[in-house]
């Protein structure tokens, strides 16, 4: 699944809040003696996209095509919005843009500043023109509600009905306790705290969730209702109640999780993949994003890696090999390669042994049709994947890398090893990539071990 929807280019309209959130990062290390206060000395600072256009890095970052509309002020925050959007971004002289500054000591949040203008906006009319005008283009549409005055009742209904007529999903990020403004949109992303001035529940626990979730959905005809629940997951209601449990990640900062969640139900929809697949999709994501500090975006890539065994992570290309090892370079690294087909007690030993020689153990395994080639045409017993899961289910064996080649020379070439480890039966012999390291490695292997002489011992 993830692997078809990340080569899927959906195209997606964001109209809403685009805000930016500008990151003041400090160090803090004195009380003031003018009062009880910090003093914090600032060490960079840093404007991102926020709001509105935080979902659209979003979608951006998940290689969708998005185009947002919208309307900003005409001040700095207005114009770096302009400069990094795609997309119809009106201007009102006289606004002002919603600019969140936080300032952050340690990787905590200590203060943050608003500055905004909440006024409905004076541009209605031309941004409802607008929308018409292109909305027939996208497969999906998010309206990203922030409570700063672009979406109004009057914008939310022309533009919900719009894109009813054209039969595009049209999914909300609501604000505030009158969701009688969004009444036949696709769906609506409020979290429990939100659902719950709506619904003027006193808690959403046990059956009041069900009563919640299918009251949203009935008042104000959606086709979906959802309540996301934080560390509880996801509700999902379409004829019934589903609950999707949250991914246990430590959370760092909940800023832009609900983003992350409407990015990617939408890019979801508009890939026609089913309501629940796509709610268990956007659970994953906004693991991701709460395990990282600021607004930032999520990718297909990460949202995978969080369904990975343990040992599915240790398996690598060769390009991931070389980033990771440009930070370590205070390591020892150590390189063996083979086929590795049927792991036998032999190769335990042999691997835990050349382990001890270092700090990381890089295991570059033979894939299946150089197996092939060098072992013929029955081999191997088992694929590459398989083989290379087998190998990184092993303590001492830090990273997996699979290669096409006969010999493991480019790969040893790229990846500099300190240490290259062969069997002892190349004594004598030339051990290819022994010019590339620093020291060549012979080890003895357990006696009586071999996978030839396993697979004779099945066959007969």
């Amino acid at each position: 699944m993830l692997e078809n929807l990340s080569k899927q280019s959906p195209k997606i309209l964001v109209v809403g809040d685009f805000m930016v959130d500008n990151y003041i990062w400090s160090a803090c290390e004195r009380i003031s003696p003018e009062a009880p206060v910090l003093i914090a000395k600032a060490l960079k600072q840093d404007k991102r996209l926020g709001g509105a256009a935080n979902v659209y890095a979003n979608l951006t970052n998940l290689n969708a095509e998005v185009f947002a509309l919208g309307v900003v002020g005409d001040d700095e925050a207005g114009e770096f919005l302009k400069r990094n959007l795609k997309g119809i971004i009106l201007t009102q002289k006289g606004r002002k843009t919603p600019l969140k500054t936080r300032i952050l000591a340690h990787n905590q949040q200590v203060l943050r500043l608003d500055e905004e203008d909440s006024s409905k906006i004076e541009l209605e009319e031309e941004l409802i023109s607008n929308f018409n005008t292109v909305a027939k283009d996208f497969e999906a549409i998010i309206l990203s509600d922030y409570g700063k005055g672009v979406l109004s009742k009057k914008v939310c209904q022309a533009l919900i009905c719009k894109a009813n007529a054209l039969h595009i999903p049209i999914l909300i990020d609501p604000k505030g306790d009158d969701y009688s403004k969004y009444e036949n949109a696709t769906l609506l992303t409020p979290n429990k705290k939100e659902a719950l001035e709506a619904l003027k529940f006193k808690d959403l626990e046990g059956e009041n969730l069900k009563l919640g979730i299918k009251k949203l959905k009935n008042d104000f005809h959606l086709k979906y209702s959802l309540i996301t629940l934080s560390e509880d997951g996801i509700a999902l209601f379409d004829e019934d109640l589903h609950l999707i449990s949250a991914r246990a990640l430590e959370v760092y900062d909940v800023t832009g999780a609900g983003d992350s969640v409407i990015a990617i139900l939408a890019f979801c929809l508009a890939c026609k993949v089913p309501i629940l697949k796509a709610c268990e999709l956007a659970n994953e994501a906004a693991a991701v994003v709460v395990s990282k500090i600021g607004s930032v975006s999520v990718s297909f890539k990460e949202i995978k890696s969080l369904s990975l065994s343990t040992f599915e992570k240790k398996i690598k290309s060769k390009e991931e090999l070389v980033s990771l090892l440009e930070k370590q370079k205070d390591k020892k690294i150590i390189f063996t390669n083979g086929c590795f087909d049927i792991v036998h007690l032999g190769h335990l030993s042999y691997l835990e042994r050349a382990k001890r020689l270092g700090d990381i153990l890089i295991v570059g395994l033979n894939d299946d049709e150089s197996v092939r080639r060098l072992k013929g045409e029955k081999r191997p017993i088992n694929k590459a994947y398989e083989r290379a899961c087998m190998l990184g289910a092993f303590y001492f064996v830090d990273f997996v890398c699979i290669f096409e080649e006969d010999t493991p020379f480019e790969l040893i070439k790229a990846l500099k090893p300190d240490v290259l480890v062969k069997g002892a039966d190349y004594e004598g012999k030339e051990v290819v990539g022994s010019e590339l390291v620093k020291e060549v490695k012979l080890l003895e292997f357990e006696r009586g071990f071999s996978t030839t002489s396993i697979i004779e011992r099945m066959r007969k």
